[in-house]
């Protein structure tokens, strides 16, 4: 169990929480919350071996083919309507139950990183994304809800959402969710914007010793480069981070590089300021060419991935299910201070009214892309996180669908989405 969170568990005040005051709870939401409860308990062993599982098979970017099948096996046998290889991306899949106006979409994660494997948790993604859709199914027809769990790949470099998203795959989804683990339970998480780049510097190749004024070192313009994004960082805008490393420098000290390449990452507290901030850091990736005679271009990796902007709404109906569940998060005004990187549920949350909550794990001091937060990834805490998010997604789900001044918002944003598809 992870140790008591800081922080209180209030609610910030928003237009459409104002208007609807707290969510009401009348029997037959409660009845419902209860029989989804129970389904997901039901399931919890088979929820957690899925999280091991696949914590055990690492697989990175648009190669989670294991991961893939053992995450839609259990929605298969509860009748879940299996769609796999959608978008053009061979381990994106959709699992469809129910035929309500309003669809749920929970979205599952499962890449792991290089080297590290789940040190962002994504196995307990995978699995309470699984849960909550299995409780939600309990009560679909009751609740009049169309229950779709989303199978996402590529989260941590590629933005599989991004291109599900772009390809239609959210069109019909009213609200889109998921819980991502970390340190610490944070309601309204927030992450950065994301642009991942490549820049590749071409040279000319001369002997180092017998011809060095022959060669155009790309090497040198590597290294100017990142000199100048190191004087950049004074003058960085707050929120704004780069990061990266020389992914190529050279074949032998004996030849003048005639390629070498960079891998960056810029981020920024949202869009607007990652526009700046891409316009800064080229000019010093072009400072790298010119000072050394080198050419050079420049190339996104994956699609650019946008803050997240989640729905209060939602937000607020989550927060009450996670404290019930006698979780502490952080408090509202420490939330902003906690920025968790950069997701592609971002991109999600700009379209789609949703959330991404963080949920806490006991990962003894660890941190994400750390591999103490890997080992901490399948402990009694990351368990417990499966359960606890799945129950708090499907209630979060529960408590919206019975509420019918949310419920209403979330379907005329709908229409109102899907005309300016047409």
């Amino acid at each position: 169990m992870p140790p008591p969170r800081s922080g209180h568990p209030e609610s910030r005040t928003d237009d459409h929480v104002a208007q609807a005051g707290r969510f009401e709870r009348p029997a037959s939401s409660r009845s419902g919350a209860a029989a989804a409860e129970a389904a997901i308990l039901a399931a919890a062993p088979e929820l957690i071996a899925l999280s091991h599982s696949i914590h055990a098979e690492p697989e990175l970017a648009f190669e989670e083919t294991r991961s893939v099948a053992k995450t839609i096996a259990p929605l298969a046998e509860r009748g879940f309507a299996i769609e796999t290889g959608i978008a053009e991306l061979p381990t994106a899949f959709r699992a469809t139950y129910g035929s309500g106006d309003l669809t749920v979409g929970i979205c599952a994660e499962y890449d792991a990183l290089p080297e590290i494997g789940h040190a962002c948790g994504h196995n307990i993604i995978a699995a309470s994304a699984v849960g909550a859709g299995i409780g939600l199914a309990e009560v679909a027809d009751a609740l009049g809800i169309t229950v779709v769990v989303l199978g996402t790949p590529a989260e941590e470099s590629g933005g599989g959402k991004v291109l599900m998203l772009e390809r239609g795959v959210f069109d019909d989804v009213a609200m889109a969710m998921m819980v991502h683990p970390g340190p610490l339970d944070i309601v309204d998480a927030r992450s950065l914007a994301l642009a991942d780049l490549a820049v590749v510097f071409h040279g000319h190749e001369a002997h180092a010793s017998a011809a060095p004024e022959l060669g155009r070192n790309a090497g040198d313009a590597v290294t100017v480069a990142q000199v100048a994004l190191g004087l950049l960082r004074q003058h960085l805008r707050p929120g704004q981070q780069l990061h990266g490393i020389v992914s190529d420098g050279g074949v032998a000290p004996n030849i003048v590089p005639g390629r070498a390449e960079l891998l960056y990452y810029l981020r920024a507290v949202d869009s607007a300021s990652l526009d700046d901030l891409m316009r800064r850091a080229s000019a010093c990736f072009e400072a790298g060419a010119l000072a050394t005679g080198c050419t050079h271009e420049i190339r996104t990796v994956a699609p650019t991935y946008t803050e997240l902007t989640p729905d209060p709404g939602l937000l607020f109906a989550y927060r009450e299910q996670i404290v019930d569940l006698g979780r502490v998060p952080i408090a509202p005004e420490l939330e902003a201070q906690r920025p968790l990187g950069s997701t592609d549920m971002g991109n999600v949350t700009n379209v789609v009214p949703g959330i991404h909550p963080v949920i806490g794990i006991d990962a003894g001091g660890a941190v994400t892309h750390q591999p103490g937060f890997a080992a901490a990834s399948v402990n009694a805490s990351a368990d417990r996180a499966v359960t606890d998010g799945a129950i708090a997604l499907a209630r979060t789900a529960i408590a919206v669908a019975r509420d019918q001044v949310h419920r209403d918002r979330l379907l005329q944003r709908l229409v109102q989405r899907q005309e300016e598809i047409r």
